[in-house]
Parts: structure tokens; sequence; C-alpha cells
């Protein structure tokens, strides 16, 4: 039996590596930026004021992209690389990229929760938990519910929004966890915008299109916006999961981002899609800075470019849109979401003795006519019950 903390130390982050850049000095343009529609979003704001967290495997925070953006966090996984070793903050590094070519005027605040893909922590890990005993418990103390512990540093030191490109699905294990559950809750209280990708684990078979759509945390929990990856030619990825908690799609292949050991490279996965997200919620917030974690739900929702046929578990509500995205959120009135007290006398029961607890007499033939009105609508719906209950002619069942 896999440990419960085990398994959010093997949290997966699904970035799926393409082909290196070396030496550019600029991130290429890629075509995500037309389709999110992202420089006419950069002309009404670049997202100044807001910080962004990044939980992920840590950021390399001096690449040339980052230009004194990036704020280092606590490292709340532990063991494996250090930085400067090629499988310290990969992940994150080209996470934290991707949401500052969306936001280039925000901050990036970088809280390693989990392990890159070949950090040699991760793999004792993996066969920890694979195994079972006493090892995964040893892993699992060791790790502590290192993103429950990330969210809530996070938001307390300043994330408007959170970003998490990562997700428990990929092998099979992992799940629901108390802790990260009330991290949650505590982030949304706070104001916070969580944001998480879908998960790698889609299938493309027609015949098994739930083979491998498990059920992926943090994208899972209520509050969060869950992204799925979007194919340049606007069908979901191959490889995106399919959930009905989609809420909304952004590119996901073929993106360039910063690499931690210099230069750019191109990769696939719904962690990119989760980054270009949470960089568009970063521009709402600084064009509206009042809006709350559902303003900002509803608002990329209602301007997202819509599937033909509604939502669906394959894209959520649409592609996002970020120019039409930050124009919603400027005009947006503040939400009431302040509780007003009652300020009269409060009272549990009847009230303070001597208190009138009686009714004014009613009219008798008020209480006539409400009673006829009572037996009709018993008729009434004794009479449906019966014609919904009438047996149907029998016909003929044709083979599928």
């Amino acid at each position: 039996m896999i440990s419960r903390v085990a398994a959010t130390a093997v949290l997966t982050a699904g970035l799926v590596a393409g082909a290196a850049v070396p030496g550019v000095a600029d991130a290429p343009r890629g075509w995500e930026r037309t389709a999110m529609r992202v420089p006419g979003a950069q002309r009404l704001t670049e997202g100044k004021g807001v910080t962004v967290a990044v939980l992920d495997t840590g950021v390399m925070k001096g690449h040339p992209e980052f230009r004194g953006r990036v704020t280092g966090g606590p490292d709340f996984i532990g063991g494996g690389a250090r930085p400067g070793q090629s499988y310290w903050g990969g992940h994150g590094t080209a996470m934290a990229s991707s949401v500052l070519h969306v936001a280039p005027g925000s901050r990036v605040l970088s809280v390693r929760v989990i392990w890159d893909r070949e950090d040699p922590a991760r793999k004792r890990a993996e066969k920890a938990a694979k195994d079972g005993g006493t090892g995964a418990d040893k892993e699992s103390e060791r790790a502590g519910n290192a993103l429950a512990k990330g969210i809530r540093y996070a938001v307390d030191h300043g994330a408007r929004v959170v970003s998490m490109s990562l997700g428990t699905s990929e092998w099979g294990w992992g799940g629901y966890e108390d802790d990260t559950a009330a991290a949650v809750d505590y982030a949304v209280g706070k104001g916070a915008i969580l944001v998480a990708s879908a998960g790698n684990g889609g299938s493309t078979d027609p015949l098994e299109v739930d083979a491998n759509n498990t059920m992926s945390y943090p994208a899972g929990y209520p509050g969060v916006i869950a992204v799925a990856a979007m194919a340049p030619e606007g069908a979901r990825a191959e490889f995106s999961q399919v959930h009905t908690y989609n809420t909304i799609a952004a590119p996901g292949v073929d993106i360039y981002a910063a690499r931690n050991t210099g230069g750019y490279e191109a990769g696939d996965g719904t962690s990119p899609a989760c980054a270009l997200v949470a960089g568009t919620a970063a521009l709402m917030l600084s064009a509206n800075p009042k809006l709350t974690p559902r303003q900002v739900r509803d608002i990329l929702i209602k301007t997202a470019s819509k599937p033909p046929a509604g939502y669906t578990p394959f894209l959520g509500f649409g592609l996002v849109n970020a120019e039409a995205a930050v124009k919603a959120a400027a005009g947006a009135k503040a939400a009431k979401t302040v509780a007003v007290p009652y300020k009269g006398k409060q009272y549990f029961g009847n009230g303070p003795v001597g208190s009138p607890v009686g009714h004014p007499p009613i009219e008798q033939s008020l209480l006539w006519v409400g009673g006829a009105a009572i037996g009709v609508g018993l008729l009434c719906g004794v009479g449906a019950f019966f014609l919904f209950r009438r047996p149907r002619a029998r016909r003929g069942r044709r083979a599928a």
C-alpha cells in the first residue's frame, strides 16, 4: 500500500522535452501567443504588481530570461539534486519562463515541492512507493506534505496566483490529500488563484477513452482551475487528461521555454498549458486587483473560445482568450463578498420570555381556498403519476 505522503513526494511534473535551441537570447515566439491572443492582452497590461508562485522543481534564477524577476523560496521536498546540477530546476525553470512569456511584468516566487524526472531522489521515492513497507514510510516521513506547505507559504508571502504544473496520476498512485485540500481552501479564502495541469495520462483510443484518464490532484480539488492541453490544429493534445474537472484549455504542444542549463527548448504537456493560464490570471489581476478567485474563473470561462459542442471533458470550456479575459477583468465590478454583521438582538429559540408567539387570526375563506387548491394539486399529482406509469407499446429492439 502506498503511503499517503510518499505519494505526494513523487508528484509528476508533466513536461516532455523536445528540440533544444541553445544560445538563443530571447525565447522564440511560439504559436501559443497568437492562439491565446497574448499580444492584445499585453497592450493592456503586462502583469505588473502581481506575484505568481511556481510550485515545482525549483527555478534557475540566473537564466538571462528572468532578469531579476524570480525570487527563490524554500525547498519543501529536500534531498536530491542541488542548484547548478542538470537535474535540478529543469521543469520549474521552463514553467517560470512560460508564466513570464504571458505576464512579463509580473514576478515569480519559486517554491520547490517536487523533484525533476531524472533526480535520483525521485527515482528512489518511486521505487520505495512501489515496493511499500518501511522504505515508503521513511520517504513519507522525510518528504512530508510538500505541496500543502508550498501552497500555504506562497499565499502567506504575497502570491496572488499559484501555478502547479504537477499531478498525481501518471503512475497510478497518489490522490486526494486532506492536508492539501485544506491548503487549497486556505489559499482560495485568502483570494489566491490556483491553477493546475490536468495531467498527461490521456488516452486517444476511442474504445478506451477512460483507460488512463484517472483523477489527478491538485487539478481535482474544488477551487482549482484545471487546464487541459490543446494542439496547434485546435484539438485536444493526445496526452491531455480527459476528465470532468477540466476547466479551460491552453496550448500544450511545441511550447518553447527557458532551459535550466541555458538557452531554450520546446516541450509538450499540460504543464506549460497550466503556466500559460497562470500568466493570464496574473494579467487579469494586474488589470483589476480586486478580482476574487470565483470572478477570475468565471471570466476565463465566459471569454474562452468555446468548443462547438459547448463544455467537454476534453477541453473544458474552451481555449483561453487572454485579451478578452483582461478586458472583461478590467471592467468587472467588485464582488460583494464581505458579510454584513447583524447589529440587533440575537436569540436562539422563541426569544425572550413574554415575546408574542401567536399569529393574527386568518380569514376562514382563505383556508377553504387554500385547502381546495391543495386538493386540486394532489389530484393533478396523482393523475400525472398514473400518466407517467402508463405502459408504452413495445417495439422491436435493433442491434447496436
